[in-house]
């Protein structure tokens, strides 16, 4: 391991030991050349996973996360299949940016596997977000899939103005196409943050149908 890397895997682990999310679990970091961060151990829940993953891609100079952590229930936290479904679809019932008739869910041995359609992408976030910190869950697979209801022409146009009003990013380094509601994302950004951000944004137009990030980030 070179210098880089070495300084790379030295943050990450301080960025780790710094989420108040992951207790006392153990997150074990090897780094790869051009930034990729490969995480290893194990977590009392999915909810540690997705937050030591998360906090990996704060770092600056991380390029790409590999999530190898593997997932031990505690025995106050495991739970029946039957009682995960009935909490999934108590969650997506009590939350109100979830479309909740419009989504399905399956468990199998502590993984969640949600289908439907919805018509924007924070409904399908939110949807998985709240099954993430459920008691008994060991992972997600979300196969909601986007289709609105509404067709916008000038989504491109949208798009930019967002990606030029956000403070967090410098616009004219990414390039946007689009089409038939499938957004495409080049460019260059300077973290995972921004990254995030300028997804953020093109999910948020009306229409848009799916958010293909071929952005690099740059260290």
């Amino acid at each position: 391991m070179n210098v880089q890397d070495a300084a790379l895997r030295r943050e990450v682990v301080q960025e780790l030991e710094w989420e108040p999310r992951l207790g006392a679990s153990v997150v074990d970091v090897g780094v790869a050349a051009h930034g990729v961060v490969t995480l290893t151990g194990v977590v009392r829940s999915y909810a540690e996973k997705v937050a030591a993953e998360r906090a990996a891609k704060r770092v600056r100079g991380v390029r790409a996360v590999v999530n190898d952590v593997d997932v031990k229930l505690p025995m106050s936290h495991e739970r029946n299949d039957a009682d995960i479904a009935a909490a999934v679809v108590q969650a997506h019932e009590w939350n109100v940016l979830v479309p909740h008739e419009a989504i399905e869910s399956r468990v199998s041995d502590g993984w969640v596997r949600l289908e439907g359609a919805v018509d924007w992408n924070y409904q399908r976030a939110a949807a998985e977000e709240g099954v993430q910190q459920l008691a008994g869950v060991k992972g997600v697979t979300n196969l909601i899939t986007v289709k609105p209801h509404v067709t916008v022409r000038d989504v491109r146009e949208r798009i930019e103005a967002a990606l030029a009003r956000n403070a967090e990013l410098e616009a004219h380094r990414i390039n946007v196409v689009t089409d038939n509601g499938k957004v495409i994302l080049r460019g260059h950004v300077q973290s995972w943050g921004e990254r995030a951000a300028a997804e953020g944004a093109a999910w948020g137009a009306p229409g848009v149908t799916a958010v293909d990030d071929e952005l690099t980030i740059n260290s």
